[in-house]
């Protein structure tokens, strides 16, 4: 099993501080997600049912035609691998390693390199799998960049797999609506934006190509009922996604700031979400800031010790914060800051 995000039990048995205490900015899972409403009884006593709303919402809400629902999209990543016989796959590092892990572990060639070399690699490769944006560094591809790669990739019968796990605040970058298209995958989940993580409900868009031996691989019943439930609803309320996409940047911004005060990002003039490039110690997205530094470790042990848990990286030395809640965990982190040895 990789290392992910979210352990908070662990940490509260390492460093002794009970759970209930700690301040989780590990994930990158919005703090303010989708208000879940009660559930009805007859929900929990009946099996999934596949004409309940859900893809056609989905559909609707991604702008597509074709998409599989599966249990998130880590589903998905680890089942994909099992459609193709051993190929070359590049992929971007650092990045979600659970898409490496799963190419390997089935049989294929893995490459990693840096973002900036990524569409050469595309040029040999039978798969291209990008996460946009990309976790932990924050690089928004662009559109037409991706596309370039799908082209060169789809002439070889390959594929280009793009994970849009982060791109719900910034949906006027998503591939989602040129799906289905001809050797395109694209992943969505509703466990970061909406805030669902433990509902473990992602989509899969492709063509029915890719869709049926996914689905036949997966079997039936993928997604509980309540998460079904909970999903369709969620995808529908529209009111409540245009405000968070208008609250998540600024949340973004203020994170950004409050760690470039304290030294954890380098000074510049600031941006609306600042984006990781070549060269750059930091980046991120609507849902969090990436820091590299070289005493990541320490960054992060200082505040776990004081009951703050965020996500540590060693390749290359780096540490991600979430989004704060409220007042009072806003108040927290900055505090918790102020009492770092560097």
């Amino acid at each position: 099993m990789l290392e992910h995000g979210g352990r908070l039990r662990r940490a509260a048995r390492q460093y002794g501080i009970p759970e209930n205490d700690w301040l989780d900015l590990s994930t990158g899972i919005n703090p303010d997600g989708w208000p879940v409403p009660a559930i009805p009884d007859e929900i929990w006593q009946r099996l999934p049912q596949d004409d309940d709303g859900l893809e056609a919402a989905a559909q609707d809400y991604y702008g597509t035609t074709k998409l599989l629902a599966v249990a998130g999209s880590q589903a998905a990543i680890q089942a994909l691998p099992m459609l193709l016989p051993a190929a070359q796959v590049a992929l971007v590092a650092p990045s979600y390693a659970e898409h490496a892990h799963a190419w390997r572990r089935n049989g294929h060639r893995v490459s990693t390199v840096p973002a900036a070399e990524i569409q050469r690699a595309a040029e040999t490769a039978q798969v291209v799998v990008i996460i946009n944006p990309n976790n932990p560094t924050g690089k928004l591809f662009g559109r037409d960049e991706l596309l370039g790669m799908h082209t060169s990739l789809a002439a070889r019968n390959g594929w280009l797999v793009v994970d849009e796990a982060f791109i719900d605040a910034t949906p006027e970058h998503s591939l989602a609506s040129l799906c289905p298209l001809p050797g395109l995958i694209v992943l969505r989940s509703l466990g970061k934006f909406f805030g669902l993580a433990g509902a473990r409900v992602g989509f899969v868009l492709a063509e029915k190509t890719v869709l049926h031996p996914l689905a036949e691989l997966l079997g039936p019943w993928t997604i509980a009922a309540p998460s079904r439930h909970v999903a369709t609803l969620a995808l529908c309320d529209t009111a409540w996604q245009d405000a968070t996409r208008k609250a998540l940047p600024l949340a973004a911004q203020r994170l950004a700031e409050l760690l470039r005060t304290h030294g954890l990002i380098s000074p510049s003039p600031p941006a609306p979400l600042p984006q990781a490039g070549e060269g750059r110690n930091s980046g991120g997205n609507s849902l969090f800031q990436w820091v590299c530094c070289a005493d990541a470790a320490n960054v992060h042990k200082q505040l776990a010790q004081q009951g703050i848990l965020t996500r540590l990286y060693d390749a290359p030395h780096s540490v991600r914060f979430g989004l704060p809640r409220d007042e009072a965990q806003w108040a927290r982190l900055a505090e918790a800051l102020n009492r770092i040895e560097r």
